[in-house]
């Protein structure tokens, strides 16, 4: 019986887990450019200019 190749398995895994953290980083990017342009769409309130009372 064949002795198995526990470095070709722990390559798979190494593979498989950068895979998975590339798609995550991905998903990532693409939500963080959409969450962008919708702010631009929607203008932002501009906070009242402070005033001096005497």
């Amino acid at each position: 019986m064949a002795k198995p190749n526990f470095n070709f398995q722990k390559r798979q895994r190494e593979i498989a887990k950068q895979k998975k953290n590339e798609e995550k980083r991905q998903r990532k990017l693409e939500k963080g450019a959409a969450k962008p342009a919708e702010d631009e769409v929607q203008p932002q309130p501009q906070a009242p200019a402070e005033e001096e009372t005497k």
